[in-house]
Order: C-alpha cells, then structure tokens, then sequence
C-alpha cells in the first residue's frame, strides 16, 4: 500500500482529537501520516496536539482563516502521502473504515465512506441533519451522476494527483459535491464503501447546530448542484 496521509480538520475537538488520532494510528499499524489543520480552536486543540506531535502527527495552526474546505486543501498540500484522506474529527466516521478506502485505490482513483449504500446508515442524533442530507444527495444523484449515493460524505481518500488536478472548491460540505462530480467527468474510478455515521462523540455540531444554519449552508449545497449542471 502507498503512503497515506490522513488530513484532520479541527475546531474545538480537543476532546476528540487524542484519541481519534491513536485510533487512526492502530487501523494503519503506525504507518501513517497524520495532520492536523486546526483553525485556532478557542478550546485550544491545537495546543493539544502540539504535545503528541512526532514526524508522523503534524500539527498546521491556522490564525486567520475558518474554512472546512481550505484546511482540508492546505493540510494536502503539505501532505507526503500518495494517498491523502480526511475525515470529520468527531468518531462520526469509523477510524476503522480508512484502510478500506485506502486498500480500494489500488483498483480506483477515489474512495468514498458511504451511508446510503447497502450496509450503510445514517444513525446520527441530528434528525434535521439526516433529513437533509438525504434530501440533498436525492437532488444530486437526478440532476448530476446516479451513480454516487453519496455526494455529501466528506469521509474520503483519493491518490493525492487526482486531488491536485481537481482541487476542492467550495466554503463547507458542497466541495464534495463538486470534486466528486468532476471527478466523474474527468473520468476517474470512484468506489463507494459502506459505513455507519453515528452520534458525535464529544462536542457541537458544526453541520446542523440550528435549523437556520442548515438551511444556509444547504443552499450552498444547491447552488452548486445547479451549478455543476448548467454551467
């Protein structure tokens, strides 16, 4: 298997953050690379991370920006793996899952943690959440590729030049909408991957604290389906 870089976004996750990073560590057997791209967390989880950071845990502290999707961009960027993935900091996405998307590159240019296919759910407490990821991916998979059931994952690895190639666009979430469908476009292989996106472990929400905030940030999501269809 290719080195693989695993990209963490933080904000507030100090209590998370430890023991996500170990739980990565064991599904590799070590043999990872892991960095933090933390957005100056009031919680300090930054300074969390700065006291476990070795050559394999690297620690990227943002001052001046709060942007899901210019972390994740930043944190490859420096990446030494041929292989980079991401995944929110929460335990929402099995740590577990990662060597599976990792190992599926070997066939594929992207592999995707999916919820909606067989032997995958969306148990999460955030009812408002699961409503409207649902209601999001049904609109992306008529108006764009059938063949993703899962446009709004954010639990990834693709091989690290797919990703220079295409880059990640967006503000939050709709980035994966847009660097899966491009992908498609392009013509890369894409493997969907089953897996149980549960309760957060510790902490808030960042994707559906209020209905209002929802609503904002899934026409964003919108936008971009329109966008990717028309333009």
């Amino acid at each position: 298997m290719h080195k693989v870089s695993i990209v963490l976004p933080t904000y507030n996750e100090k209590d998370n953050i430890v023991d996500l990073i170990r739980a990565i560590q064991k599904s590799f057997d070590g043999d990872v690379e892991i960095i933090v791209v933390d957005d100056d967390s009031p919680d300090k989880t930054w300074q969390v991370v700065e006291k476990i950071a070795t050559k394999d845990i690297r620690l990227l502290r943002r001052l001046d920006q709060k942007c899901l999707t210019t972390a994740i961009s930043d944190g490859i960027a420096i990446s030494k793996g041929e292989v980079v993935g991401w995944m929110d900091c929460d335990f929402s996405m099995p740590p577990e899952v990662l060597p599976k998307l990792a190992k599926a590159l070997d066939e594929y240019d992207i592999a995707i943690g999916s919820r909606y296919i067989k032997g995958g759910k969306d148990v999460r407490n955030t009812p408002v959440g699961i409503i409207g990821s649902i209601l999001i991916n049904y609109f992306a998979k008529y108006l764009l590729d059938p063949s993703i059931t899962d446009y709004t994952t954010g639990f990834v690895v693709a091989k690290k030049k797919v990703l220079e190639d295409i880059g990640l666009k967006g503000d939050y979430g709709e980035y994966c909408i847009d660097l899966l469908y491009k992908a498609l476009k392009k013509g890369y292989k894409i493997k969907e991957i089953p897996y149980y996106c549960i309760p957060r472990k510790f902490g808030e929400s960042k994707t559906a604290p209020s209905l209002l905030k929802y609503l904002q940030r899934g026409t964003k999501y919108i936008n971009t389906i329109l966008r990717l269809k028309f333009q």
